[in-house]
């Protein structure tokens, strides 16, 4: 059939390969730097914000040539990519892809960091189009499902960075195309994530998961390297990734089709909230409503959310999203960030820690939102919108509804502001790093291609 290559995985790993900076459209540069920008701010927040991160750090540190952002410390490219991965992901404020379940540079970046660091220079071009090609597949992987793997138990955004991010290793290593087929394949005999992460109240591995699709990918792609074999059809095998994650529904145009004529990497979420995704539509729509009617918790009666299928995960079951018991539980709650929107007026770094879920107005707030499965998105991605009803206890009823939450491709975040989030993250971080200081950094990344030694820029 026109436009689908026999064997499409063998065509992206093709592609990987050949990819050369000259055929990157200065649209796709700019998106690539905005992602280190951004992903290298929030690992150096979590490393002062976040507690769940400090065994990573700890078990991770020790000789080696590779930093472990914001810490002072180092570590081997392994473990150095394991504790930044920890820390990717802890405050869930990196950049998302909102068309597939995913965040394709939560592993990538920790990886490319750590190799870069080790490679002796790695200059900025080179880099960039490491992360340009993992990030693609990684979005492709999940653009070409058609069958959901929350269906067979599995939870998804881990397995498919984890992948991307081995193969935007072997790009920066330099494998040819059947190399990068053998990363894939080893990256698959590691990356695992069970749908259990969703249900376990008391567990932090949602906050920490990148830590170990970001070491295997490392690993992946030095043995790679070193020319272990992997499989032959790694994807579309009979027992491959779409076979085992699929049941074997994938589209091979979305894989593969239209390789270099347009980058996914252009279309990713940059976060205002550090929370998940499908939290913001509801958080942006309470910040509104509370603004524009002075809203004051007192005088509201019952919260109604309009949500799709995707966000159900986000209420559900409401006893405990009304109440996280963890600050990522809490960050995965649209119950209790619509709470922290009203009572706070805001939802940032600051607002989420053991306090807040401890607050009982707060918890007083969150208790009166219910879920309605009712909020039809059309033509719109699933996840990112919703709508939002408040009953006041005046009788009046305030409404709002989102089609497509702030930080969207349709709703960008400027330069500017991914710049002063990056100053703000860096200023949290275990060892610091001063507004100047923090500026320059950023004026590095954002010319990043100018630069002759990318890990000399985080050592």
């Amino acid at each position: 059939m026109p436009g689908i290559p026999d064997h499409p995985g063998d065509r992206l790993c093709q592609w990987v390969a050949d990819l050369a900076f000259g055929d990157l459209p200065e649209t796709t540069v700019a998106a690539a730097r905005r992602v280190l920008l951004d992903a290298s701010g929030v690992m150096l927040a979590a490393s002062g914000l976040s507690p769940e991160v400090r065994p990573f750090i700890a078990l991770a540190a020790g000789e080696g040539p590779c930093s472990l952002l914001g810490t002072g410390k180092t570590a081997s490219p392994q473990m150095a990519a394991f504790a930044n991965g920890a820390m990717a992901h802890a405050l869930d404020y990196e950049d998302a892809f909102d068309r597939a379940p995913g965040h394709p540079n939560a592993s990538l970046v920790p990886a490319l960091l750590a190799l870069s660091q080790s490679l002796g220079a790695v200059d900025g071009e080179r880099f960039l189009v490491a992360l340009v090609a993992g990030c693609e597949v990684s979005c492709r992987l999940g653009l070409a499902l058609r069958k959901p793997m929350e269906a067979g138990g599995w939870y998804p955004p881990p397995i498919l960075a984890g992948i991307g991010a081995a193969v935007g290793a072997a790009r920066l290593l330099g494998c040819s195309p059947r190399q990068v087929r053998s990363a894939i394949s080893l990256a698959m005999c590691q990356v695992t994530m069970p749908g259990e992460i969703k249900h376990s109240a008391g567990t932090v591995i949602r906050a920490v998961r990148e830590a170990f699709p970001a070491q295997a990918s490392v690993q992946a792609a030095q043995l790679a390297r070193a020319d272990v074999a992997g499989f032959e059809r790694p994807l579309e095998g009979t027992a491959g990734f779409f076979a085992l994650y699929a049941g074997g529904e994938f589209d091979p145009r979305a894989l593969a089709g239209d390789l270099g004529r347009r980058f996914c990497i252009e279309e990713l979420t940059f976060k205002p909230w550090p929370s998940c995704r499908g939290t913001h539509p509801f958080i942006e729509m309470a910040l509104a409503l509370r603004d524009k009617h002075a809203l004051t918790p007192e005088e509201i009666r019952a919260i109604h959310v309009g949500i799709d299928d995707v966000q159900r995960m986000l209420t559900e079951p409401p006893e405990r999203k009304a109440a996280p018991a963890t600050v990522i539980d809490a960050k995965f709650s649209i119950p209790f960030t619509v709470a922290l929107a009203i009572a706070r007026g805001g939802a940032g770094l600051d607002d989420f820690c053991a306090a807040t879920l401890a607050d009982p107005c707060l918890l007083a707030l969150a208790g009166k939102v219910v879920a309605v499965p009712d909020w039809q998105s059309g033509s719109h991605l699933r996840g990112v919108g919703g709508s939002i009803r408040i009953e006041l206890a005046d009788g009046r009823s305030l409404s709002a509804a989102c089609a497509t939450a702030l930080g969207s491709p349709e709703m960008p975040l400027s330069e500017a502001q991914l710049v002063d989030k990056f100053i703000d993250c860096a200023a949290r971080a275990e060892v610091p790093l001063p507004p100047d200081a923090a500026n320059t950094l950023a004026d590095s990344l954002l010319t990043l291609e100018t630069c002759q030694d990318v890990g000399q820029l985080f050592a």
